[in-house]
């Protein structure tokens, strides 16, 4: 039912906003959720997204995981957007800033920081040293071409399905 509630507004609102050029919302969907075919991630108390966009991976991943999620998006438009969604979805646990992560300003640990194609691992990671304990895992959706990207990394996973590559990095 949330997911079609989602479908339904994203319809709306990117009629209007145009959040996002994605022809089949379905398979970005399915992108999102099927990290869980590979990796519990139900020990999470806090996740973090950075560039939430239209709210992929986090909102789907936020219908099923009980835990907080911490969406940072600087654009205004969909950053609105995923408040309407956190409203109409019922997603209480949702809390959305319409700020870049490095702009905040009461850093708390996250356990997961996801992000979807938005940098590089080791930017990413930078960018969010305030928010890193000995515990944090990040969980980046990336393309085919990852392995470079990680090769000065020394602890983590990769999970492959198509072009997709899901990257878990212990920092």
């Amino acid at each position: 039912m949330k997911v079609q509630n989602y479908k339904i507004l994203l319809k709306k609102f990117n009629s209007t906003h145009n959040l996002t050029r994605f022809k089949n919302i379905d398979e970005n969907i399915i992108d999102s959720l099927k990290i869980l075919d590979f990796k519990d991630l139900s020990f999470a108390k806090n996740i973090v997204d950075i560039g939430s966009g239209a709210g992929f991976p986090a909102i789907f991943l936020a219908f099923i995981l009980k835990a907080d999620f911490y969406l940072f998006e600087p654009n205004a438009k969909k950053a609105s957007f995923l408040r309407m969604l956190k409203i109409e979805c019922e997603l209480p646990h949702l809390h959305i800033f319409k700020q870049k992560i490095e702009e905040y300003q009461t850093p708390f640990k996250a356990d997961i920081i996801t992000s979807r194609a938005l940098m590089n691992a080791s930017s990413l990671i930078k960018l969010c040293q305030n928010f890193i304990d000995e515990h944090t895992l990040f969980l980046l959706y990336k393309g085919s071409g990852v392995d470079e990207e990680l090769k000065n990394f020394k602890h983590y996973e990769i999970f492959a399905r198509g072009f997709r590559r899901y990257c878990f990095i212990k920092p």
